[in-house]
């Protein structure tokens, strides 16, 4: 059950997702007007190739059923298949979905990943339902979307409340109906059936080998930073750990159920550990518990926002205190909080720059599983180093030639790939 969704006009009361999307179309302008596009060739860069609402009907283990709905949105494929997580969140929209797929084109673009970029998500809480439960929501959900998924087509991946299992099970459903296995479906799954070593940690390595350059662009040494992570999962928890063996001392993090806060630098192996038995930060022996809007204000040289959308926003950017700003999650900090920060001087590195290490690697899967050859981790970990690198240079350089943000400047950058790519191919028919 499938069906083309029209878009619907935002209005002043604008949902979370409504926000975001809000936010990409201006950013998205920006750039347009800039490199001096016209209408035409903005509307094209504006609006998805794709989008599909699929009904998933799905048997409780109590025997009950109800209907979830998922999205998959398409942006782009200019430059290549579609490339995107899929999340499973009571709060996804198709707005977001819109939002996240527009963003995904631009940082696989930036990051120069033969991509256009995609986004999927089902509207469901994930802790509300057992394992079997989302096997079935999954299995559906990719049967549902077969005819537009497929490894030269669309290529989904891990996002927030899904993991490498649930790549597993896409897989399996895609495989099955094509009769065939077919590894290069998704990237993000279990290396025994064909994932890519280093690829489970490459966001947040990527997130902090960037906050390092960052840091050292605005001189302050690693060994004498402080830092505090908002979000600490999938992407937050291993950042941490990652600047914290390069010498920062993170002061506070955060998850779903609450923040802690400790002076003199919490130790993250042992925060891990109690992550590992208890499921949340709280009750960490060594550390006191916060407010955790207040870690986002926190007197630190490096904020690490790694959760979700907007959490930095009009109402509390005026009183950030960090220097440096890098952006774990997608779209964290919306475009009233991005002027009130410039003013304040404070260092913003852009998602689509920040959180790539994840795609950069989905990427290396996907050669690896076309090519049935696998590397090793230190391959895949200093080809991922490389990119990163070489993305944040391209950024600093422009933002400093043409007097922008590092977000107008990666955004611009990834515009004008896209474009080129469209006007070389040109219009059919």
């Amino acid at each position: 059950m499938t069906q083309t969704e029209e878009r619907t006009p935002t209005t002043t009361d604008r949902s979370p997702g409504e926000h975001a999307l809000a936010d990409a179309l201006a950013q998205l302008k920006f750039a347009v007007d800039l490199l001096g596009y016209g209408d035409g060739l903005h509307q094209l860069l504006a609006s998805a190739r794709r989008e599909t609402r699929v009904s998933i009907p799905l048997r409780r283990d109590d025997g009950t059923m109800e209907v979830l709905t998922g999205y998959r949105v398409q942006h782009n494929f200019s430059r290549g298949p579609t490339k995107g997580g899929l999340r499973y969140s009571p709060d996804v929209s198709l707005d977001e979905v819109r939002a996240l797929a527009m963003w995904m084109t631009w940082k696989c673009a930036l990051l120069d990943v033969p991509y256009g970029g995609a986004k999927g998500g089902v509207t469901i809480d994930p802790r509300l339902y057992s394992k079997g439960e989302l096997e079935r929501v999954t299995r559906r959900y990719a049967s549902e979307l077969q005819p537009v998924l497929g490894p030269d087509k669309d290529i989904p991946a891990p996002d927030i409340g899904t993991d490498e299992q649930t790549m597993a099970w896409i897989m399996d459903t895609y495989s099955v109906n094509a009769g065939y296995t077919v590894p290069g479906v998704v990237t993000g799954k279990p290396v025994s059936i064909g994932g890519s070593l280093g690829r489970s940690t490459a966001t947040s390595r990527g997130v902090a080998q960037v906050a390092l350059a960052a840091l050292q662009h605005v001189r302050v040494a690693p060994t004498a930073a402080t830092a505090a992570v908002q979000g600490f999962g999938k992407v937050g928890a291993s950042a941490a750990q990652f600047l914290a063996d390069a010498g920062v001392r993170i002061v506070a993090v955060s998850d779903q159920y609450g923040a802690v806060h400790a002076s003199n630098g919490l130790d993250v192996v042992r925060l891990h550990e109690h992550v590992a038995v208890t499921g949340t930060v709280l009750g960490f022996a060594d550390a006191e518990p916060m407010d955790p809007d207040s870690l986002l204000t926190l007197d630190v040289d490096l904020l690490v926002p790694a959760a979700v959308e907007g959490v930095l926003n009009a109402a509390n950017a005026a009183d950030v205190r960090a220097t440096v700003v890098v952006e774990g999650a997608n779209g964290p900090t919306t475009a009233e909080a991005d002027q009130i920060l410039r003013g304040k001087g404070v260092l913003v590195v852009p998602d689509i720059l920040a959180n790539a290490g994840g795609v950069i690697v989905s990427y290396f899967e996907w050669v690896q599983g076309n090519q049935a050859y696998w590397w090793s981790v230190e391959e895949v970990e200093e080809r991922l180093h490389q990119r990163m690198l070489a993305g944040w240079t391209a950024v600093v350089e422009s933002s400093q030639q043409l007097g922008i943000t590092l977000r107008e400047a990666a955004t611009v950058i990834a515009v004008q790939r896209v474009a080129e790519a469209h006007q070389i191919r040109g219009l059919y028919p």
